[in-house]
């Protein structure tokens, strides 16, 4: 029987598609200005996030202690909103529509492994949220899920397929419990 072997790990493949200059400055960036809860303004976070090749709609809402792995690689839609301490690990595209809640401690991870292969290969997937969604606190987002308009993905539970639009799911992983019906 075969077992996993990480001597033998290779992602050379994998570009962040930026130099070595650009993410030792992002890192920095990052620390001071995004991971740092003592940085309560959205607009400082914006600025830095733009700076570095992020997206962003206006109206955006960035609440403290957020994590966004490399800037280049991420859309935000006007009047979205990220919570405290979520984790938007993009190794690859997130795309966040407009009027989208992320609520605090929330993750949104494009990377994975393949936990079936002796060499553990690293496995990406594109992330989009479609306008309106709402990824409840402590949830995760896994590669390759598109939250389709105005879903729900409740507290603590984890998508790894699609979610429907106008739908709510909830668990690990992530069923269909209800519709969404949005009153005035």
């Amino acid at each position: 029987m075969a077992t996993t072997d990480l001597s033998r790990y290779d992602n050379s493949w994998y570009r962040t598609g930026r130099n070595l200059i650009v993410r030792g400055l992002w890192f920095f960036v990052h620390a001071m200005f995004l991971k740092n809860p003592w940085n309560p303004f959205s607009g400082l976070k914006i600025f830095f996030l733009r700076m570095f090749g992020a997206k962003i709609g206006k109206g955006v809402v960035l609440k403290p202690g957020i994590q966004v792995k490399y800037p280049w690689r991420l859309e935000i839609g006007s009047y979205s909103w990220v919570g405290e301490n979520s984790w938007i690990d993009n190794l690859v595209a997130v795309k966040i529509g407009r009027n989208c809640c992320i609520s605090q401690g929330a993750v949104l991870l494009t990377g994975n492994h393949k936990y079936n292969k002796a060499t553990f290969d690293l496995v990406t997937g594109e992330i989009t949220l479609e306008d309106g969604v709402w990824i409840g606190a402590f949830a995760i987002v896994t590669a390759g899920v598109t939250c389709k308009s105005h879903s729900v993905l409740a507290v603590k539970s984890v998508a790894v397929s699609d979610l429907e639009p106008f739908s709510v799911y909830q668990g690990n992983p992530a069923d269909l419990v209800r519709q969404r019906v949005i009153s005035e």
